[in-house]
């Protein structure tokens, strides 16, 4: 126990100071939102990666998956990293700094606002930021504290407030810069961290080789492959449908989430991108790869501690936490440090995205006249706090699995804005009324199946909302009013702006 404390107040003490460090950076909007757009590609590449992973991948979705799909939810990881990273920084990353900078452009909404000239996309866009990153982070709150209940067997109450406090005080403190550093620190501890938890654990089961062996034996409960021994070691595992529509919704929802997609706004030149693209594809491949093959081996840790005592069913949240609980204290401080990286380098960039949205693209100018740049970061650190303390009011009473209420919030996010964004930086040819139509698809399918349950699954509707954008803002497109192209072609000159590169970079034609 005491060795576990030391690690939490040596973790705590130095996210603390990295954001006091952080504080002359904060004089400005830009500045507290963006880092001053000058953010270099190791800070940028781990602030990509840690806002992606979470408590939520580690305990929650990696124990979910795991136990349904068996070895084969590592595709899931992979996913993550090939789609949700690579692609994403491939296909978003240039285009969103070039075209953001050139519409001075500080959030996602703001973007929307100004790219197909509409205040109240801006304002609705605003409205599901806020609206739907809550859920989010009170699915964060809630995977680090059953985490932090098993190690210190501390009530979920006091891990829930303490976290929240020590998340509001270095993101007041020191704004985006102070979450991109302490990002970086928490990426190294969860890289390391990852990779020891998985040796311990197989090691714990006999090895890789024997770890596997048993569960080959282990007869399927899925009703595709009912009774079938060795389903849960086969290549695309017992449900390969649904393992697709994971794979879809954790790795194709980051290129509409909003605090991912402002990783990008701040990156500072080309070096960056190039270099961020790579070590954000290995943090992911290591870390999201890592966490959902520790998942796979979740049946052999079947005990009645995991399940619910009064229904039989087996709580998902728990299988993580109760096979950590059979390591040396010494790794299940470095698993409790780990988790805690990663979840605190999650919520800081939340409740900053969504605090810098409320600000930017909802009070001022309209409910607040005429602000400064010191009262705007001035009402962001209020708003930080007012959202920290509703999440977390969310948080200690979770309506349902931490994947379910993660589900929500990236199938109303990714599917609303996805498309809308993606079509908008290559695009001339998107509509307001097909941007509409979007945000209505997203929000719609996704909250209309929380009600009436038509999916059977939060995870699938998130994943067919998003799917549905793509096809919606097109064809909306193709039938509705242009935007003026004088305004349109005006936006795209961005992009034919001339700049002078080095052969390394760019051969002569």
């Amino acid at each position: 126990m005491i060795v576990k404390i030391i690690l939490l107040v040596i973790f705590f003490a130095v996210m603390v100071g990295v954001g006091m460090y952080s504080r002359k950076h904060t004089a400005s909007v830009d500045g507290f939102v963006l880092g001053g757009r000058s953010v270099g590609p190791w800070l940028t590449a781990f602030a990509y990666g840690t806002s992606y992973f979470s408590a939520v991948v580690f305990v929650g979705y990696a124990g979910q998956f795991g136990w349904k799909y068996g070895i084969s939810s590592t595709w899931i990881g992979i996913g993550n990293a090939l789609i949700g990273s690579l692609l994403a920084w491939v296909v978003l990353g240039r285009r969103t700094k070039v075209m953001t900078q050139h519409l001075q452009s500080k959030t996602m909404p703001d973007f929307f606002g100004e790219r197909y000239g509409s205040e109240a996309l801006k304002v609705a866009a605003s409205v599901i930021v806020f609206v739907f990153l809550i859920p989010y982070t009170a699915s964060v709150y809630n995977g680090l504290s059953r985490l932090f209940g098993m190690a210190f067997d501390i009530p979920y109450t006091y891990c829930v407030v303490v976290m929240a406090i020590f998340t509001a005080i270095y993101v007041i403190l020191g704004g985006y810069m102070a979450t991109a550093i302490n990002d970086f620190i928490q990426g190294i501890i969860m890289l390391v961290g990852i990779v020891t938890v998985i040796a311990a654990v197989l090691n714990g089961q006999g090895g890789f080789l024997h770890a596997l062996q048993t569960m080959a034996q282990i007869p399927s409960d899925v009703p595709l492959t009912i009774g079938q021994p060795g389903a849960f070691t086969s290549f695309f595992g017992p449900d390969p449908m649904n393992l697709l529509g994971v794979v879809i919704l954790t790795s194709l929802g980051t290129w509409g989430l909003p605090q991912m997609i402002g990783k990008f706004y701040a990156i500072k030149d080309e070096k960056s991108i190039h270099t961020g693209t790579v070590i954000s594809t290995f943090f992911a491949i290591v870390v999201a790869g890592g966490s959902y093959f520790l998942g796979g081996f979740g049946r052999l840790f079947d005990n009645p501690s995991i399940y619910n005592e009064e229904t039989g069913l087996v709580i998902f949240d728990s299988i993580i936490p109760y096979m950590l609980s059979t390591l040396p204290d010494i790794l299940i401080g470095t698993v409790v440090v780990l988790v805690l990286s990663a979840s605190m380098s999650t919520l800081s960039s939340l409740v900053l995205t969504s605090s810098s949205t409320m600000t930017l693209d909802l009070l001022k100018d309209r409910v607040m006249k005429n602000m400064s740049e010191k009262k705007q970061v001035l009402t962001m650190q209020v708003l930080i706090v007012f959202f920290i303390v509703l999440s977390v009011v969310i948080a200690l009473n979770p309506p349902t699995f931490i994947a379910q209420l993660m589900g929500i919030s990236w199938g109303a996010l990714a599917g609303a804005f996805l498309a809308p964004f993606l079509y908008g930086l290559y695009w001339k040819g998107v509509t307001k009324a097909a941007v509409w139509a979007s945000f209505a698809a997203g929000v719609g399918i996704t909250v209309s199946n929380m009600f009436i349950g038509y999916i059977s699954s939060p995870i699938n509707a998130g994943a067919i909302a998003m799917v549905a954008g793509l096809v919606i803002v097109p064809a909306v497109s193709l039938v509705t009013p242009k935007i003026e192209k004088r305004k349109v072609d005006r936006i795209f000159t961005c992009y034919d702006e001339k700049v002078t590169s080095t052969k390394k970079r760019s051969l002569e034609r």
